[in-house]
């Protein structure tokens, strides 16, 4: 090819390299590894403690407990929770990969160069050199363009795109597990200012029993075992209030902590709002799909399938270096000099060029299954967790379904207690008992009542798990970057449009190239 190329000769061959680039692509194109049962999976324990409905919807499964304190804290989680915060980051940071991926479909090498030199020459009767001096000036531009003929850079922006995707369902998977983490700890609270009424009803109940067995010994009309039994049951039961108030306590930090802030006191949960004391019974979830098709929406799952798309992809990248890489380049070289009558030149030279790694020893090939081997590892890691999680529902359903079973027995179950110790009290008052009838009594009082309570926070907590384990609640109305985030990011690095864009909550590899642009 002639160094000095026309105009339309420049044209011709880059429109060819555009023609050429991408004609083919190496490796294996993504196929989804679901197995059979998972499309159609299902359980009698599920299908026995959910309904399908409208309301509440799955991405909002806690309006089913009709509560707005936890409505409220799951709000405020949405806005200022710091791992949420982070996730939505990893979205920002893996569009802008996407973005250096995208730049591979243009030149790659592009360098402007310019250079000035200042020469002198000695004239040969020693007179003074600056008389022969002169400046010599050039610049250049050069650029390299390697086609995408086996499909390096495409597969790399597919592998890219795939990651966008996959840190977005991370992110959806932080919202699963922030909402159920908030929900958990709220009950956890609730529960234990529940028990901690309980305990300080009988702690107040059996210190009545205590100050009249202290009285009847003191007077003589009773021995000293009553007397030592009473007090041993009234410290037993005080000494479990400090540990439920620590409880309390720690549950209030944790919340605080979830919803962004310092540890330390919840003002809006101590206003009275008929909710103190009281542990609500959930039967069952309501769903809107089949329990199979919820199980593979999933945020974790669907993070890793994406994973394993952009792991398939980078086989193609890494087979595309067994093949020749062919690559266009230009030089573009203007010079001129200060002396008179020196002529400036001006150079146009393009051509192709193709290089090729023929003795590698070995290192691409082995690079190939090394990138072969990690995607059969992420294969198995995905058809673990979509396991893991079929485990983590019926798991959460089987414990639901138990805790249901239990809390009828055990409202009798406390109900019976609590006449036994009317019983106990009158016929001990009426003198046909000794004082251990009602002693036993009031013991069993304290603990049917307590693990009525017990029961209901574990069926609460599998219905948290059981949504939790569908995948439920990965939706928010919260940007990915918050504004003051936003004004920060900007004060020190150019964005462009990017921080002002929303992601998409699901989709498929290859539709988020444009947000990266």
């Amino acid at each position: 090819m002639s160094p000095l190329m026309r105009p339309y000769g420049i044209a011709v061959l880059f429109g060819a390299a555009v023609g050429l680039s991408g004609c083919m692509r190496v490796g294996p194109d993504f196929k989804p590894q679901h197995e059979a049962w998972s499309e159609h999976w299902s359980s009698e324990s599920i299908t026995r403690v959910t309904q399908q409905g409208a309301q509440p919807d799955v991405r909002q499964w806690w309006l089913i407990f009709d509560d707005r304190n936890l409505e409220r804290l799951i709000a405020e989680a949405d806005a200022n929770n710091g791992d949420l915060k982070i996730a939505g980051l990893r979205v920002l940071e893996a569009r802008a990969q996407l973005g250096i991926a995208l730049a591979g479909r243009y030149p790659q090498v592009q360098q402007a160069s310019a250079d000035v030199l200042a020469s002198a020459r000695k004239r040969s009767d020693g007179s003074n050199p600056r008389s022969g001096a002169f400046v010599q000036y050039g610049a250049g531009f050069s650029i390299g363009w390697e086609l995408d003929f086996w499909g390096r850079f495409s597969r790399a922006i597919e592998s890219a795109d795939a990651g966008f995707f996959a840190a977005q369902a991370n992110r959806d998977d932080a919202l699963v597990l922030l909402h159920a983490q908030v929900a958990d700890t709220y009950f956890t609270l609730r529960v234990a200012q529940a028990r901690l009424r309980i305990a300080r009803e009988n702690a107040q109940l059996q210190k009545r029993s205590y100050d009249i067995a202290q009285k009847l010994f003191k007077a003589g009309e009773s021995d000293e075992l009553d007397f030592q039994q009473a007090k041993t049951q009234y410290l037993g039961t005080l000494s479990s209030i400090p540990d439920l108030e620590s409880q309390i306590v720690l549950a209030r930090h944790a919340l605080s902590v979830l919803i962004g802030r310092a540890p330390g006191p919840l003002p809006e949960l101590d206003v009275q709002s008929g909710k103190e004391g009281v542990v609500p019974l959930v039967d069952h979830a309501v769903l809107q799909d089949v329990p199979a098709d919820l199980l593979l929406r999933r945020p974790d799952v669907r993070a890793a399938e994406y994973q394993m798309a952009s792991q398939s992809a980078l086989i193609g990248v890494a087979k595309a270096d067994l093949y020749p890489s062919v690559s266009l380049l230009g030089t573009l070289t203007w010079t001129a000099s200060s002396l008179a009558g020196a002529p400036s030149t001006l150079l146009i030279a393009a051509g192709p060029s193709v290089t090729w790694n023929v003795f590698d020893y070995g290192r691409i090939t082995n690079n190939v299954r090394v990138q072969d081997a990690r995607l059969q590892e992420l294969t198995l890691a995905y058809q673990n967790t979509v396991r893991e999680a079929a485990r983590e529902a019926d798991d959460a359903a089987t414990a639901l379904l138990a805790a249901l079973q239990r809390d009828t027995i055990l409202n009798d179950a406390q109900g019976a207690a609590r006449r036994s110790l009317t019983l106990a009290n009158t016929i001990y008052r009426e003198g046909y008992s000794d004082f251990q009838r009602v002693l036993d009594a009031q013991r069993a009082l304290f603990a049917q009542q307590d693990a009525y309570v017990v029961n209901r926070s574990n069926a609460l907590g599998s219905v948290i798990a059981l949504y939790k384990a569908l995948g439920g609640g990965w939706e928010t109305e919260q940007p990915l970057v918050d504004a003051a985030t936003r004004a920060q990011m900007r004060q020190r690095t150019d964005w462009g449009d990017l921080l002002d864009q929303t992601a998409p909550s699901s989709g498929t590899p290859g539709q988020a190239e444009g947000a990266s642009r």
